[in-house]
């Protein structure tokens, strides 16, 4: 495997980049905690979804590993031909909370964390890559601000989570007073939950989702096609779940759920216009909630507002726990000249200065359109 110098010109850490055709990639899985983000059937979809190269990067020293999986985009597309004089490109996350994973001896070595950051970087550069925009896991990155410190680490906003070791009535205890009277509600009006097959409601739980999404105005990129759900299936198996909350035969809302190393993550969802009133959506994270844990899983992740915002999709899950993790995102530019050279190019195409984009909030300021 490759070995990289750092920039006193010193070899000392391995590095290698892993397509989905490497098995290492599923080897590296089997020896860390990780999550169905992180899985190379998970990136097959989400590149084939977005148009992007799916790759992961292992840097280790002995047992000491970091393993970051990430998707790979063409820069130069973004512009007229032949406005860039060679190939850049930059990194995304795929959808959800991946980030970066972890050895234990990587955890406890003092100052490997960090030194495998900047040899990541390092690593990117060389591949002509000019910008890194990670998501971070909630769980499995809770530290790492703890071994890494930079402005490019960013707390976006609070997530809840459900810590599911504590016991039913404890867990029943931290729920809002208001959600525990809809859920009695929902199950004396004859409203029942359970998992069933994915393929069998798949058609029904687009209906529903889709008009969830119309009915809050969501942006397209919350919408699927029926080839990603179907293909979600394939690659998560059984460790994708769908939930639904019916009344007179009649499903009233669906949820698709995902369950990988202790961890369980609601993943989409919806609930039909004629029974928002009743809200069986309250009534279908109760059950997943204590089906999870009967299953033996530590934590049940239910996400954060849209765009991490203490909005009424925050408001609503923060009723079933007291729980919250903060999420994190990394911003990185690994190559400041090619990062200003794309802002640049980019702040001319839509008739306004660099120092504009540079301002928002959006990242990397090159692919803004200056509606954020």
């Amino acid at each position: 495997m490759p070995r990289w110098k750092n920039l006193k010109g010193t070899t000392w850490m391995n590095f290698q980049v892993i397509d989905l055709s490497n098995p290492l990639w599923l080897q590296i899985l089997k020896t860390l905690r990780h999550d169905i983000y992180h899985l190379p059937e998970y990136l097959s979809l989400e590149a084939k979804r977005t148009q992007t190269i799916p790759e992961a990067i292992l840097i280790y020293d002995d047992d000491k590993l970091l393993f970051v999986p990430y998707l790979l985009r063409q820069c130069n597309e973004l512009f007229d031909q032949d406005l860039l004089e060679q190939e850049v490109f930059d990194i995304v996350s795929p959808y959800g909370y991946p980030g970066f994973l972890w050895s234990e001896a990587a955890e406890n070595a003092p100052n490997f964390i960090s030194l495998a950051i900047n040899e990541l970087i390092e690593v990117f550069r060389s591949k002509q890559i000019c910008s890194a925009f990670f998501r971070l896991h909630t769980l499995l990155n809770r530290s790492l601000n703890e071994h890494w410190h930079s402005l490019a680490l960013r707390e976006t906003g609070e997530t809840v989570f459900i810590d599911l070791r504590l016991s039913e009535a404890e867990i029943w205890q931290e729920t809002r007073p208001e959600h525990r009277n809809k859920i009695n509600r929902c199950k004396r009006a004859g409203f029942t939950a359970r998992m069933v097959q994915v393929e069998q409601y798949i058609s029904e739980f687009i209906i529903i989702y889709e008009e969830t999404m119309e009915r809050v105005g969501a942006a397209q990129s919350y919408y699927f096609n029926k080839d990603y759900y179907l293909e979600l299936t394939d690659a998560l198996g059984e460790q994708l779940h769908l939930c639904i909350v019916e009344l007179n035969n009649q499903v009233a809302c669906a949820g698709l759920f995902t369950e990988c190393c202790g961890i369980v993550q609601y993943h989409l969802g919806g609930t039909r216009n004629h029974f928002l009133k009743q809200a069986p959506s309250k009534l279908m994270f109760d059950y997943v909630r204590f089906w999870a844990k009967d299953r033996g899983n530590e934590v049940f992740h239910l996400g954060g507002g849209v765009g991490s915002a203490k909005d009424s999709l925050y408001h609503f899950k923060a009723g079933f726990s007291k729980q919250r993790d903060n999420f994190m995102t990394l911003r990185l530019i690994t190559d400041e000249i090619k990062y200003r050279e794309l802002v640049e190019l980019r702040a001319k195409s839509l008739n306004t200065d660099a120092t504009i984009l540079l301002a928002t909030s959006f990242f990397p300021a090159y692919r803004s359109s200056l509606t954020s």
